[in-house]
């Protein structure tokens, strides 16, 4: 049988086409997920919002659960990606201020993802336990190590990694969970780039002098 090009073009374009119309579910169904939780988001509104039919959305998700799952694991591999880029032979300090402009960005630009992930875990984790516990752990344990291998070489002053990586993250992802706080108190959100920028110079500026080495 011969292979025909034609048909490789279009099957590519047509599981393409699918995949945005999925993706576009994932993120209308975030909408909702993000504000009301599992419980209080109906498939109803999440097809109405993603502009198709109920039994279309059903056909892809067939659940609510499956769609919650598939909106959390989008989320997590957002988080994820910046934090797998620390790496031991890069420069620690500069490294660590990178890592806090991304968070900073990913705050502002997946406020709702952020939001998602925090509602979860105030009710205890129950979609994301398992991966919490098995992959997730496995990274945070490889990036500890990460910081390990700098404090031993010096670049970085004593610290604790998995305190480092709680103060990071909840400082960072603050600016998205309590963005109504923040607005209401200075008037600004991440929106702003005048207040983005000061948000990240100011963070990095007191997250860095903890990590200085005294000798430097």
């Amino acid at each position: 049988m011969t292979d025909d090009p034609s048909r490789r073009g279009a099957g590519s374009k047509h599981r393409s086409a699918i995949e945005q119309r999925r993706a576009g579910m994932r993120r209308a169904a975030l909408h909702f997920f993000s504000q009301f939780g599992l419980h209080g988001t109906s498939l109803d509104q999440v097809a109405e919002r993603a502009g198709v039919s109920k039994t279309n959305l059903i056909y892809h998700y067939p659940t609510k659960e499956a769609l919650y799952t598939a909106v959390l694991s989008d989320m997590l591999d957002i988080w994820i990606t910046p934090f797998q880029a620390l790496q031991s032979d890069a420069d620690a300090l500069p490294a660590i201020r990178h890592y806090i402009r991304l968070k900073l960005e990913l705050s502002r630009d997946h406020a709702e993802a952020s939001r998602l992930f925090c509602l979860e875990m105030v009710q205890g984790a129950p979609h994301l336990s398992g991966m919490l516990q098995g992959s997730l752990r496995t990274l945070v344990d490889d990036k500890a190590d990460v910081i390990a291998q700098w404090v031993a070489r010096g670049d970085l002053a004593p610290v604790n990694a998995w305190h480092l990586f709680y103060l990071l993250w909840a400082t960072t992802q603050h600016y998205a969970d309590f963005a109504a706080q923040i607005e209401a108190i200075s008037g600004r959100t991440l929106e702003d780039p005048v207040f983005l920028e000061s948000a990240v110079s100011n963070v990095q500026a007191i997250i860095m002098e903890g990590l200085t080495p005294r000798s430097i």
